[in-house]
């Protein structure tokens, strides 16, 4: 297509279309898409996109993947939808057995809902009337500092304060925050806790890596011992896998590289392979209990017109599927190991601080002297930079990191790094001691 249509369908966009976590008085068109294949989107003109933050780290196996599309396909010649209440079908029964013999032992029941938000919603509902259910008022929220949850009210209340959060300040309810465990800090961390214990309803946290603060990542070890004391002071704990999960950390949950079990998990973005939206939130079998009763008023109050949709059930079964196999696993251990080597050289960087991975998640920082921010006016300098040579990056402020979906291969993955080092040049001069990525690339 030429320019003018292109400019013709942005213009339309700006006219009807408000954009998320965009300040529209000052954004410029919104790049017409208009097609996906693997990792590359394309645009009107016929330019391509390396989609290296996996729009938003929903696809996992590239965009448009024809098994996902066939599968939908032929649910979608079956039974499109039904009302969940009272109903059920084989694509949400399927996915429910699937998904449970994949997850943590004690994780028995599935909850069906639209997004992240929802799915985290639902799981502070389930802690919060399991003690009501109980006869006890536990009202208190545990959650870290700097964490994202969502943006509806309750998944707001218990993400960290911020400019995001700061219109809506008084009307999010009470949650204590605290800090990240590290060797130093645990035993701290435990007293804080202690102290509040019976006020407590729950512990939410994401599991090794706050995706929208930055990709600020901490060790497994330091919070298994977090959750193996919250356990021991009765304290429920919801693990929010709704980034995390399906292979990002280089296994298939960050629930893999813990010894203590949640009570209760979230799950969404690369649940369906990034092909249509849904939430899941799974609970043990005892916080079931307690909303079973001849009481009707003990009911857990709570749904969506979409539940456990048999389109996004069949999506999120093909994309298991795809999840699971040899090829995927191994593309999986290869990006996480590709993404070890190129840290390597990151660190040698002077420019750049705080290099850290976890899995096929790899983030670094640009030093700069504005503030380390989302609102980091550098973000906005890499994000275009990266546009002109064909590559989506998302910077969060001057926190550049990479999420590729699985499908990517070695070249692929080396041609980023590489226009990573060459537009850091553009702001300082820095030539990296070992050029093992351009010979690689020149093979």
């Amino acid at each position: 297509m030429n320019t003018l249509v292109q400019t013709r369908l942005a213009e339309r966009d700006k006219t009807v279309n408000w954009h998320p976590y965009t300040q529209m008085k000052t954004a410029g068109n919104a790049i017409p898409i208009v097609k996906g294949k693997g990792i590359y989107l394309y645009d009107d003109e016929g330019k391509k996109y390396i989609d290296a933050v996996s729009s938003w780290w929903v696809t996992l196996h590239g965009h448009a993947h024809p098994y996902i599309a066939e599968r939908v396909f032929q649910q979608l010649t079956t039974l499109e939808q039904v009302i969940f209440a009272g109903f059920t079908h084989e694509p949400a029964v399927q996915l429910s057995e699937n998904l449970l013999n994949l997850l943590p032992e004690n994780q028995k029941k599935v909850f069906y809902s639209d997004n992240g938000s929802t799915a985290v919603e639902a799981a502070l509902k389930m802690c919060i009337q399991y003690a009501y259910n109980s006869g006890k008022e536990k009202t208190k929220i545990l959650a870290f500092k700097n964490a994202y949850h969502g943006d509806t009210f309750g998944a707001m209340s218990v993400s960290g304060r911020s400019a995001w959060t700061k219109p809506f300040g008084s009307m999010l309810f009470e949650v204590v925050f605290i800090d990240t465990p590290n060797a130093e800090n645990l035993e701290n961390l435990k007293v804080q806790i202690r102290d509040l214990a019976e006020d407590i309803a729950c512990f939410i946290y994401e599991p090794l890596a706050q995706g929208a603060a930055g990709m600020l990542m901490y060790k497994a070890e330091h919070l298994d011992e977090l959750m193996k004391f919250c356990r021991s002071e009765e304290i429920l704990m919801i693990q929010d896998e709704v980034f995390t999960g399906f292979g990002r950390t280089g296994k298939l949950f960050a629930a893999n590289h813990l010894t203590e079990m949640p009570d209760i998990m979230c799950f969404s973005k690369g649940l369906t392979g990034g092909t249509m939206p849904m939430g899941i939130t799974t609970c043990t079998q005892e916080i079931f209990n307690a909303f079973l009763s001849e009481d009707q008023y003990k009911t857990l109050f709570h749904g969506h017109s979409f539940t456990a949709n048999p389109l996004a059930c069949t999506a999120a079964l093909a994309s298991m599927e795809l999840l699971l196999q040899e090829e995927t696993l191994t593309a999986i251990d290869r990006i996480c190991a590709q993404h070890s080597g190129f840290t390597e050289i990151l660190m040698q960087h002077p420019d750049v601080k705080n290099v850290r991975q976890t899995g096929t998640i790899l983030a670094f920082e640009y030093k700069t002297d504005q503030n380390t921010s989302y609102f980091n006016e550098i973000g906005k300098v890499f994000y275009n930079e990266f546009l002109q040579r064909g590559i989506i990056m998302r910077p969060l402020g001057n926190v550049m990191y990479l999420v590729p979906p699985y499908c990517i291969t070695s070249e692929e993955l080396d041609f980023i790094y590489l226009n990573i080092l060459e537009v850091l040049e553009t702001l300082i001069d820095f030539t990296p001691s070992n050029n093992v990525l351009s010979l690689k690339t020149e093979k």
